[in-house]
């Protein structure tokens, strides 16, 4: 009798313990590729199952205020990790990880060389940018535009998606001829030998800086680690590589 219930324990503790160790994080759509380089490491190095939830900046705070079981939220911005602080739903501060860049995407034929000239450009009827209401990269592909006086011009050929991964959508099934989206995603091994791409002029928008917090309820071990390992030289280097700066 005791020794079936000694079995019986060990049993039920051994699934319990496996969900522990998993760790759910929720990324901005920008960071969808590099994310997925720094989960193989970081799985590599600590053996946390680690799940990556993909979605525009603005949807993933809204589900966290709803009580969504996320234990890391990667932002595109600031604004949003400083809005569920400020709500008291994050166990820290929130910190930038890294510097997001603005890129010009086209798979066809039109030179993006001369910046965001390019979308006045004769058969230019479509051109994709994230949503402003729900998605940083949008903001500043909005405010780059703008302030390049092209915005009355070009804004009726303006095609929103709800997330940058919406907007490479649309340039990938030809929604979209041209596509604002951000430098990670030209730059990660599924896109970066598909087409043409430059960069946006740094002065026409703000610096995107993306910041990172650890939600209130978070597995707080596993939180923690996955926080510490971002800010590591490894995972640096990891963002670099894909285009982020890091200061």
């Amino acid at each position: 009798m005791i020794r079936s219930i000694i079995i019986l324990l060990f049993a039920l503790f051994i699934p319990l313990k496996a969900n522990s160790q998993e760790l759910r994080v929720a990324v901005a759509a920008n960071a969808q590729f590099v994310t997925q380089a720094l989960k193989k490491v970081f799985e590599e190095e600590t053996g946390i199952k680690t799940t990556l939830i993909i979605s525009s900046s603005g949807k993933l705070t809204a589900q966290i205020k709803q009580g969504a079981p996320f234990d890391v939220f990667l932002s595109a911005d600031m604004k949003y990790p400083e809005t569920l602080y400020k709500d008291g739903l994050t166990a820290n501060k929130p910190e930038v990880y890294a510097y997001g860049k603005l890129v010009i995407w086209t798979l066809g034929k039109t030179d993006v060389s001369k910046g965001l000239d390019v979308l006045q450009s004769p058969g230019i009827s479509k051109i994709a940018i994230a949503n402003p209401q729900t998605a940083p990269y949008g903001v500043a592909a909005v405010e780059a535009v703008k302030k390049a006086g092209l915005y009355a011009n070009v804004k009726p050929e303006l095609v929103y998606g709800e997330s940058i991964s919406q907007v490479n959508q649309y340039l990938l099934s030809g929604a979209a001829e041209i596509a604002l989206t951000a430098k990670s995603v030209v730059l990660s091994p599924a896109m970066k030998n598909r087409g043409k791409w430059v960069e946006v002029d740094n002065n026409l928008y703000e610096p995107i800086a993306q910041g990172v917090v650890v939600t209130k309820t978070a597995q707080k071990t596993e939180a923690q680690k996955f926080y510490r390992f971002l800010f590591s030289k490894k995972a640096q280097n990891i963002f670099k590589e894909y285009g982020y700066l890091i200061k």
